[in-house]
Formats: C-alpha cells, structure tokens, sequence
C-alpha cells in the first residue's frame, strides 16, 4: 500500500508515533507528511531538523511540508490510505469546519475528496471539552476513522484523549478489509 503518514504538533507523542511509522516502513511505501508546526519548532522533546532527517531515512524521500506540496494527493498522486498520527485538537477542528490552511489539511482534504480512507490518531488536552463536537463531526463522515484512544491522565488533564499509537497497524488491516468487503 502507498500510505501518507501525517504528523501534527503534539510532539510529546512523536516518539510512539515514530515507532509505527517505522514498522509501517517495512511493508507498505510511505509519503511522510509534516504540518507547519511540527516541521519548523523545536521542543524538550527533539529538533525539527532531527525529525526532518529521521522521516527522510524511514521513508527514502522528502517529507511534503506544504499546502502546494499536499494538493496533489487527491487525484494526481492518490494515496490507499492516509493516516495523521499524531492529529492535535487543532488540525481535528480544521478538518470538521473545512478549514485548509497547512500541509496536513490539505492533504486531508485532497485525499478524502477522492474517497479514500483517512485514520486519525488523536492526541489532545481539550477532547473532552472544546474537540468534543469536532470529534463527532468527524465520526460522522465518510471514510474517516478513529484509532482506539484513551485518557492519558484522567486527573491532571481531566479534557485529555490519547490514541493508542500501537494500535494504528491493526486499524489499518481492519480499513483495507472493509474496503474489500
């Protein structure tokens, strides 16, 4: 399979999601995506160049890290699944309103248009408050998924959903045998 993988700011969760990526690597041909955010900010938990050079070895090519450079996967450079791990509350709300400002929007929006599936790996602080609805909204639409998550500290961040990043290979074996169904 041809899978985008997308990686949005919560850059506590890069290192799981990096793990999966790199399983994911050993199969199926990756089209590593990166947001604004995540492609330019350093943080306590590594460099942007670092990650830049980490999904350039993984994937054996340069990570799209703009809108322009996202347009074509609709319809000219079409992806079997694209999955946004991790997705922050931020870009989840973009998504549900159709909002298209950053690379990993528009490459929501460029492969949904074609009716593709889209997996999203949710980490944020405010799931159970603000991103509640733009949950539902997006639960609602088509070919659009949710892997397993959880609360990551029910009493220190009481709003807060994680997802299972571990989860994200199974999810995808269960996308592609209801799609062939």
């Amino acid at each position: 399979m041809k899978i985008g993988y997308a990686l949005c700011g919560s850059f506590c969760t890069h290192a799981r999601s990096i793990a999966v990526l790199e399983k994911l690597a050993e199969e199926h041909t990756i089209v590593p995506i990166l947001s604004e955010t995540a492609a330019s900010t350093d943080t306590r938990f590594g460099k942007a160049a670092d990650l830049l050079e980490i999904l350039r070895a993984l994937c054996g090519r340069e990570p799209i890290r703009t809108i322009a450079e996202a347009e074509p996967l609709g319809p000219a450079e079409a992806l079997d699944l694209l999955v946004i791990a991790p997705c922050t509350g931020n870009t989840l709300a973009k998504m549900a309103h159709g909002i298209t400002d950053t690379a990993v929007t528009m490459a929501a929006k460029a492969h949904l248009r074609s009716d593709r599936p889209l997996l999203i790996a949710l980490a944020t602080n405010d799931a159970l408050s603000a991103n509640l609805s733009n949950i539902g909204i997006l639960r609602s639409r088509k070919n659009v998924y949710f892997a397993p998550m959880s609360m990551d500290d029910p009493s220190g961040k009481p709003h807060s959903l994680v997802a299972d990043f571990s989860a994200i290979p199974d999810e995808i074996g269960k996308i592609q045998r209801k799609r062939t169904d």
